[in-house]
């Protein structure tokens, strides 16, 4: 019974964990990384086609961005997380596969121009996102699921994203049961829309996230709606555009609820028909998800618009931008207006479209509404950067540079202990992952030696023992020495390879005239193409 640390260990993204139990092989997570990643993470201690099962907790791509690249490298097991997440997750890895594409595409074209003829290949493609959304096994929250003899799951609303979970796990070998419980981001309390965190009443470990682990939100709730209104009244009376950089799901639907309240009142004066552009098909998808899931996922203030017949996130003047075409023609439109685009941290996507178009005029604002990572062009914005390098050319910063203060989805450090003291009996263990370098050290040390836990601040490759509460192995944190090359066509095909092994040992016992004809068609394909 195995725990390995993989990724999102000493930092925010790129979140993985590795379970090793009742001859099962699992992963929680399997997120991208973004912005710069300052330790390098270990390689999956098994190849890919010989896991099992993945459980994920929420749809956002530093926790399911990497899952079609297990495709990919021959996963065929079952995909677990709850309904809503199967939902944003059919759209959200479809996106970024067709993201990556247009990069390497991008990259192709940049490097054959400036005589350069080597070929960039996408980490995976849409058939591998395809693909990885068939194996995918929608759950309902709070039911009890059975993965396996031995090995159970339940998923709980955590409130971080609509269809996030923190994932209770239970282990049983040789009559020994032991259950971990992997909180996912913890969401903030009273957001718009989503309810609340739901807390777990117990558990032998737990592997919680820290990413706010350091900081305390303002004791008061924001009024979101009020310094909203201050920042588009400023703008628009100076003749600018608000571009607001924000992630396609929980935080674009957040925007449109607020921006709904404050056209309905008619709250900016001077400027009450405002037009409202949401530029990226994924934001659109993905609010109609949000409008599917009402009924499960919305929190009490939600629904009581929802009662009175109102939608909470649309509204008259709410245009919608599917196309390029649509998109191109937004900064030609000279009426001062309100984007909200993709990525939420610009290193990807529509917006880096409308930055080139808007940081340099000093009558817009770029309104930055969601956490930046350390290494991602937000963040550079955000710090003051004088300039930024868009599609080749360099655009001064002459924008007002603003931030919604309060507004996040992950709790703050009073919110993260509050989940951790939801607990009856305190666990054997808290692991603390899922935070800059410092803060998991300073949240570990924080939980310790004030509320008496027993706390550990993993390094990726890190291995502990469940059923003795033992780390087996401890790992120290390697600095990254060189940025990760994305997978060629030639890794794809030993990939294909090492799930070939893999299909041949799960038909050990098979029926001899059904190997024999198995051991025909390979060494047939060996003869093809052996040279």
């Amino acid at each position: 019974m195995k725990l390995k640390f993989i990724g999102a260990a000493h930092e925010v993204t790129g979140s993985c964990h590795y379970l090793e139990a009742c001859g099962k092989h699992i992963l929680v997570d399997y997120g991208m990384e973004q912005g710069v990643n300052v330790f390098e993470n270990v390689d999956l201690p098994i190849q890919e086609s010989m896991l099992d099962y993945v459980l994920l907790t929420h749809a956002h791509v530093d926790h399911s961005g990497m899952l079609p690249l297990l495709y990919a490298r021959g996963f065929r097991g079952q995909i677990f997380m709850t309904d809503a997440t199967a939902d944003l997750c059919s759209i959200m890895l479809r996106d970024c596969a067709h993201i990556q594409s247009q990069e390497a595409e991008w990259k192709r074209r940049k490097a054959k121009r400036n005589g350069n003829y080597e070929s960039y290949e996408p980490v995976y493609t849409m058939e591998d996102a395809d693909g990885t959304v068939k194996l995918i096994v929608p759950c309902h929250y709070d039911t009890m699921i059975t993965l396996c003899e031995g090995i159970q799951i339940r998923f709980t609303d955590v409130g971080h994203l609509l269809g996030s979970a923190s994932i209770e796990v239970w282990l049983t070998e040789d009559k020994v049961t032991k259950k971990i419980v992997f909180s996912g981001d913890i969401g903030n309390l009273n957001q718009p829309l989503i309810k609340d965190p739901s807390l777990t009443s117990e558990a032998d470990y737990v592997v919680m996230e820290s990413t706010y682990g350091d900081r305390i939100h303002a004791a008061e709730k924001p009024d979101y709606v009020g310094e909203l209104v201050k920042i588009l009244k400023e703008t628009f009376d100076k003749g600018g555009n608000v571009v607001i950089p924000s992630f396609a799901v929980g935080r674009t639907q957040e925007m449109l609820y607020f921006l709904r309240k404050i056209k309905a009142e008619k709250l900016v004066e001077g400027h009450p028909d405002f037009p409202v552009y949401v530029d990226s098909p994924l934001a659109v998808e993905a609010t109609g998800i949000f409008q599917k899931n009402i009924y499960n996922c919305f929190d009490e203030e939600a629904m009581e618009l929802v009662k009175q017949g109102i939608n909470p996130i649309s509204f008259p003047g709410l245009r919608l931008s599917i196309t390029s075409d649509e998109s191109k023609m937004i900064n030609f439109e000279d009426t001062p207006k309100v984007i909200i685009s993709a990525s939420g941290m610009c290193e990807a996507g529509r917006i880096r479209h409308h930055l080139k178009h808007n940081l340099w005029r000093p009558e817009c604002t770029i309104l930055f509404v969601g956490y930046q990572a350390i290494g991602t062009l937000g963040r550079a914005i955000v710090e003051g950067v004088k300039e930024v390098k868009l599609f080749g050319e360099t655009i001064e910063v002459r924008a007002k540079i603003m931030q919604l203060a309060g507004l996040s989805g992950h709790a703050d450090k009073n919110g993260l202990i509050a989940w951790v003291n939801g607990f009856e009996k305190k666990p054997e263990r808290v692991f603390i992952v899922h935070g800059e370098d410092t803060v998991c050290s300073s949240f570990a040390q924080c939980l310790k030696h004030e509320y008496g836990y027993n706390t550990y601040a993993p390094y990726s490759g890190t291995e502990v023992d469940l059923l003795t509460n033992t780390i087996t192995y401890e790992a120290e944190g390697v600095p990254v020495k060189k940025k990760k090359v994305a997978s060629d066509i030639f890794s794809r095909l030993l990939a294909a390879g090492q799930r070939l092994i893999a299909v041949i040992h799960r038909n050990e016992g098979g029926a001899n005239k059904d190997l024999a004809k198995f051991a025909d068609q390979i060494n047939a394909l060996c003869d093809k193409w052996d040279r």
